[in-house]
């Protein structure tokens, strides 16, 4: 199975500015991000920036980068404008690895694509993991998705979803028995003719209000295969303490 990988790399990260190029080992993160990539088996690996220090970075490890418009909203307006320049057959299924996951392996990498690839009736493709503590299900900076019968995403949540009523009238300390949570991942598959029609509406009532930008595909009656991940990702880098948990990790 073909399949390409586009990173969405900017520079100007609100919390930590210049992440993409912050040293972990040895190494800018986005290196560490581009070889998970490669090692998923992808076709075809393209860092997609709107900044020139960025693209420098990623031609001299070796890496191919595309130079993005700074008007983009989002990561996945960034990878639709490297579909088109590359000229993408509108079948080509595109995963979208964000460019602050180094520790993303790369077996779930792959996975997003074959989930798509199987599912034919899905749009989309993510993945989740199973939610093992109360704190995580109370964390709205932690997305809970619910799925249907053949793990279609019914929705995604900051709230914590679904809510056991009987269980959680006793305590929300703990989960109850049997607990059927799961936490979203961040990591998507999309055919390119999707991406381009994607792009083409507006931001949803439901995005807007949970700053989710996956509902868009819900609200306008398409399908997202979520499927549990075969490995579970490490954090991503969204923070300085981010940043050096995961040198602490790759030092190991």
């Amino acid at each position: 199975m073909k399949f390409a990988v586009i990173i969405p790399a900017r520079f100007g990260s609100t919390r930590l500015p210049g992440k993409p190029l912050m040293d972990i080992v040895g190494k800018p993160m986005i290196q560490h991000v581009y070889e998970r990539a490669l090692e998923s088996g992808a076709e075809k690996v393209i860092v997609a920036t709107d900044d020139k220090k960025i693209e420098t970075a990623v031609r001299d490890f070796g890496g191919e980068a595309c130079l993005t418009s700074d008007k983009h909203r989002s990561g996945t307006d960034r990878i639709t404008e490297v579909a088109d320049t590359l000229q993408l057959d509108d079948e080509q299924i595109v995963v979208n690895l964000q460019g602050d996951e180094p520790l993303m392996p790369s077996s779930v990498v792959r996975q997003v694509a074959e989930s798509l690839a199987k599912n034919t009736n899905a749009s989309m493709s993510t993945v989740c993991t199973p939610i093992t503590t109360a704190a995580e299900l109370f964390d709205p900076h932690i997305v809970k998705v619910v799925r249907d019968e053949n793990d279609m995403a019914v929705y995604f949540s900051r709230a914590s979803i679904p809510w056991d009523r009987d269980a959680f009238a006793s305590t929300t300390e703990v989960l109850p028995e049997n607990s059927i949570h799961f936490r979203h991942i961040g990591l998507y598959a999309y055919r390119a003719g999707f991406l381009r029609q994607y792009i083409q509406w507006p931001p949803c009532v439901m995005e807007n209000m949970e700053s989710l930008e996956q509902l868009r595909a819900i609200w306008h009656g398409h399908r997202i295969h979520v499927a549990e991940a075969l490995e579970i990702p490490l954090a991503g880098v969204d923070t300085e303490r981010d940043l050096e948990i995961v040198k602490a990790y790759l030092s190991q």
